[in-house]
C-alpha cells in the first residue's frame, strides 16, 4: 500500500475527515520551508524560539502594532490570518527582506480558504515599516508550489533528526542560531 499524498491528507484533516495520520501545516511551516529547513524542523517539534532575540522581538512588535485599528487576528483550521482589508487577505510582515517566504506564507493561507472553505480572496503582503503592500493572488503557477512544498514540509518534518545546518547571511538573527552554531 502508498502513503498517501501529503497534500490529500493535509486536505482531509482540514476538513475533519477521518485520517489515519493526521497532517497539519501552518503558515509559520510554510514561510520555515522557504527560508531553512532545519528551522521548519525545530518549529514542528515545538521548540520553542529565543524569545528575546532581536528579530522576534521587532516581528513582535510589528504584530501588536500595525493595523492595530483593523487588526483581526483570525484562527481558521490550520492557519491564523492577520486581517482582512476589503475582502482580501493582509499578511504583514516587519520588513521585505525575505520576500518569497512572506509571498508562500500568504499564497498557502490563499491556497487553503481556496481549497478547504472553497473561499476565493486575493493577498496582500504588507511591510508598514517600510510603507509597501504588494499584491499576491493564488495563480496556478503558485498553486502547484504550495502544493510541492507541502509534500516538501511533509518530508522534513517526518524526518527523525534536523537536516544539517546550512550558514546563509541570516543566520545570525535567527532565534534558532544557538541550536545551530554554538
Amino acid at each position: 500500500m502508498t502513503d498517501p499524498d501529503p497534500v490529500d491528507r493535509l486536505l482531509a484533516t482540514a476538513r475533519g475527515e477521518p485520517v489515519d495520520d493526521p497532517f497539519r501545516v501552518t503558515g509559520v511551516m510554510m514561510q520555515y520551508y522557504f527560508v531553512c529547513k532545519r528551522e521548519l524542523w525545530f518549529e514542528s517539534r515545538n521548540l520553542e524560539i529565543d524569545r528575546e532575540n532581536a528579530t522576534v522581538v521587532r516581528g513582535t512588535r510589528v504584530d501588536e502594532t500595525a493595523y492595530s485599528d483593523k487588526r483581526e487576528n483570525l484562527h481558521l483550521g490550520m492557519i491564523s490570518l492577520d486581517l482582512l482589508d476589503d475582502g482580501r487577505v493582509v499578511e504583514v510582515k516587519p520588513s521585505s527582506a525575505l520576500t518569497e517566504p512572506a509571498e508562500m506564507q500568504l499564497s498557502y493561507y490563499l491556497w487553503y480558504l481556496d481549497r478547504v472553505a472553497e473561499i476565493e480572496r486575493d493577498g496582500v503582503l504588507a511591510h508598514p515599516r517600510e510603507r509597501n503592500r504588494e499584491a499576491v493572488e493564488l495563480t496556478e503557477d503558485r498553486r502547484a508550489k504550495v502544493e510541492s512544498a507541502i509534500r516538501g514540509i511533509h518530508s522534513i518534518v517526518s524526518q527523525s533528526s534536523p537536516p544539517p545546518a546550512e550558514e546563509k547571511p541570516f543566520c545570525d538573527s535567527c532565534a534558532y542560531h544557538d541550536f545551530c552554531w554554538c
